[in-house]
């Protein structure tokens, strides 16, 4: 108690606690003193900070005659789907001091608890991480009432009022923006008059489905210059270089006693300073040029093929501003360029333009060292790896990465092995091409999409004491995506994977592989020889509010064929072989779906549901152990390690094997995460995991693990936790603290439902990982 006696004083000499208050916390800390659950004690340090934060004054630093603003509303006396009043609070230019998880101004009271000595380092620090008091401006809320109504007006509702209310309390206040926004303006009639007869011909305003705005429309802002903009799209992209939004306006004439309107749309012929009325000129493309914007060097390193496969401007063609920011697209992808700047000049008797493209290209080739510490279930080590890169080997913006990496780590726990260290060593070379490297493709597909050619080499020598294995694969690997949608695409032609276990142990081959009778099959199949061939295909899709991810792979299917036809030599397990070598056979898919929910104070809810399902047939009964699911650790359900749970109701029995036999056929993750903007560049979350793994046969050596759709619900574990962020803008450090609520694999009630019953030595779980989760 002496450590709540030291904060109650010192919060006492500060004047940001009152004495009751102090004394009400004295008394609720020591109703938990003579706890000795771990979660209890856990659960006073937490409350008791969080009381302490809340009895902290905040007005302490507003003074006389001012106001603090308490909490900003939003209110509509009209339901209307077009009034969001969650949306219309962004127009409100004060909206009152940031809130730890849209409930809690944290940094306020961390700000209150500085003394008014700004020279002393701790007052400067609390401000520093704090927040000062928002006070109330009567001028910013005039303002926040008009941008309201004009918002409002821009959406149709043309009478709109808003008048704001207040309640004061003390030195605090809590304003009320009450909306009132009448009837809604819709379109009755619209017709378009086009003064510049080229381009009546060219839009075809006769044929009404071109028309972007209708009768039933709202008489919405958001409307009219949606239609604005595609008539200005639509006319530079056929030559119009100098047309602009200011050339079309509108004429409304409201229909009395109606909430309609008869909308009119002018586009008018081409007028500046020096010319008052004359039609619209129609640009065409003259000569296009080159020059390197490098000032050390006048030398463009690019063939000159590539530079015209990227342009997209065509000499004797129309302008077009589509085709110009394809141009940048293009340019602005290929890794060789650092900078494109493109500009045009007019012919000074004719519209035509010729264009020049100034090309800033990068230092072909760079090194990099990277080391790394490592931390596998306690066992510490090192890694470092030295990389190599060429962004122009062939001069056509071609990426060549060599990559050189080495690890060490010192295992302990293992006995009756002559080593006790982890070594690895790799080398993987892969070779970008920035375009389609395949034949019988259109050159219009090919320049219509931005993809890359990838080929990659591996090997991977890694020596541990119970065995030595080597790893040697060859991919070829196309992707792509339409640079005017969201989506991208990748489909992996060819994945050949030779893995080799050229040593094995004498102890461990003796304990785990030789006795045939144990529960080891799994265990026996990922210590042999073996061969993959794959054919995968990937799609992802992100507008920044919803995620997919979806993968598909298939492996074996044209080495079983073979094997069939040309009667391949079968090895002691009835499995067809390929150069002597079993070969994987199987199907594996997988899809995650994100959801990002905006709150306010930059707050966020993320919802997530990851699913994957993989089958072995044919050559294989079990999937290999790269292609098998784990659950647990930083991205799953977070109450357990990594690979500590599941398949099912499985318990492990021998931490030694556990890795292997804690892996499945099928994943489940379902996730809901509350992530809340703190301070500085901290960050944290609120979240809760559940989901399993499960097998999709009956395995001896993983009892409760196989998945019944009658049952699998009740085998969902779920956990509940609390995450601490850094965000570093380019990369995010993540430290996420789970404790287990339901645990499938139990033995007693208590163990069941470790919610109701926690043990925190027995339901914790600590992660550090970089990244979000999803």
């Amino acid at each position: 108690m002496a450590f709540c006696s030291l904060i109650r004083t010192f919060l006492l000499r500060r004047k940001v606690l009152t004495f009751e208050k102090a004394k009400d916390i004295w008394l609720f800390a020591h109703l938990f003193v003579p706890l000795h659950d771990d979660m209890r004690k856990l659960l006073m340090i937490c409350t008791l900070g969080m009381l302490l934060l809340a009895s902290c004054s905040e007005t302490k630093y507003v003074a006389e005659g001012q106001l603090l603003l308490d909490k900003v509303k939003v209110r509509s006396d009209v339901k209307d789907r077009a009034i969001n009043t969650s949306e219309l609070k962004s127009y409100v230019r004060q909206r009152g001091n940031s809130r730890w998880f849209s409930l809690i101004k944290v940094p306020l009271y961390t700000y209150s608890l500085s003394g008014r000595d700004t020279t002393r380092w701790l007052n400067r620090t609390l401000r520093s991480f704090g927040e000062p008091p928002q006070l109330y401006d009567s001028l910013l809320t005039a303002q926040s009432a008009v941008r309201l109504r004009d918002n409002l007006q821009n959406n149709g509702f043309l009478r709109a009022r808003v008048d704001v209310s207040r309640r004061v309390k003390g030195k605090k206040v809590r304003t009320t923006y009450n909306l009132h926004p009448g009837q809604r303006y819709w379109i009755r009639h619209i017709s378009y008059d086009i003064q510049d007869t080229a381009i009546a011909r060219l839009l075809n305003v006769a044929d009404t489905t071109t028309w972007g705005l209708h009768s039933g429309m709202a008489f919405d802002a958001d409307n009219l210059d949606g239609e604005r903009a595609r008539i200005v799209s639509e006319l530079t992209q056929q030559g119009y270089y100098r047309f602009n939004k200011d050339f079309i306006s509108y004429k409304a004439d409201s229909i009395e006693g109606t909430p309609y309107i008869d909308l009119t749309l002018v586009l008018h012929r081409f007028r500046n300073a020096q010319v008052k009325d004359a039609p619209h000129e129609r640009f065409t493309m003259g000569n296009i040029t080159y020059s390197s914007g490098n000032r050390e060097d006048s030398t463009i390193h690019l063939r000159p093929k590539v530079l015209r496969n990227n342009i997209f401007l065509e000499p004797g063609g129309y302008y077009s501003s589509r085709q110009l920011q394809d141009t940048y697209n293009h340019f602005g992808r290929l890794g060789a360029v650092r900078y494109t700047n493109i500009t045009f000049s007019q012919h000074p008797l004719e519209p035509v333009l010729d264009c020049h493209i100034g090309i800033t290209t990068n230092k072909p080739s760079t090194i990099s060292f990277q080391p790394e510490g490592t931390n596998t279930a306690g066992d510490l080590g090192a890694a470092a790896s030295l990389t190599y890169q060429n962004r122009n080997l062939f001069r056509g913006s071609e990426l060549l990465t060599i990559e050189l990496r080495g690890a060490f780590e010192a295992i302990s726990g293992l006995e009756g092995y002559a080593q006790q260290n982890f070594v690895e060593y790799s080398v993987e070379t892969k070779l970008t091409f920035p375009r389609f490297i395949a034949p019988f493709l259109a050159r219009s597909f090919r320049r219509r999409i931005n993809a890359t050619s990838e080929v990659s080499l591996l090997y991977d020598r890694q020596n541990r004491p119970e065995f030595r294995r080597r790893v040697f694969s060859v991919a070829w690997r196309y992707k792509w995506n339409d640079q005017r949608h969201h989506d991208r695409y990748q489909i992996d032609l060819l994945d050949l994977n030779y893995i080799s276990m050229p040593w094995i142990s004498d102890t461990f081959y003796r304990e785990y592989l030789l006795d045939t009778s144990s529960r080891n099959a799994i265990l026996r199949y990922n210590y042999e020889n073996l061969f993959i061939m794959k054919f995968g295909v990937g799609y992802t899709y992100n507008n920044g509010r919803i995620a997919i991810k979806a993968k598909a792979e298939t492996a074996g299917n044209l080495l079983n064929a073979a094997s069939r036809v040309f009667g391949f030599h079968r090895n002691d397990e009835g499995q067809y072989t390929f150069v002597d070598v079993a070969f994987a056979q199987y199907v594996k898919a997988d899809i995650d779906v994100t959801r990002n929910i905006p709150l306010a104070y930059n707050n966020e809810l993320v919802l997530h549901v990851g699913l994957g399902v993989a089958y072995p047939y044919g050559n294989s009964t079990i999937l290999p152990f790269e292609k098998r699911y784990f659950a647990g650790g930083a991205n799953s359900v977070r109450g357990w390690s990594v690979r500590s749970l599941g398949p099912g109701r499985f318990v492990g029995t021998d931490g030694r094997i556990d890795f292997i036999n804690q892996t499945g056929d099928m994943k489940l993750d379902m996730n809901m995460e509350y992530r809340a903007k703190l301070f500085w560049k901290f960050g944290a979350a609120l979240f809760v995991d559940a989901g399993n793994i499960w097998t999709l046969r009956d395995y001896p050596e993983q009892p409760g693990g196989q998945f019944r759709f009658s049952n699998f619900w009740q085998q969902l574990a779920v956990s509940y936790g609390f995450g601490l962020r850094l965000n570093f803008d380019y990369f995010i450090v993540r430290f996420d603290l789970g404790m287990k609520a339901v645990n499938p694999a139990y033995e007693s009630h208590r163990e069941h439902y470790p919610l109701l019953y926690p043990k925190f030595s027995r339901d914790f779980a600590f992660h550090f990982a970089v990244g979000l989760p999803f």
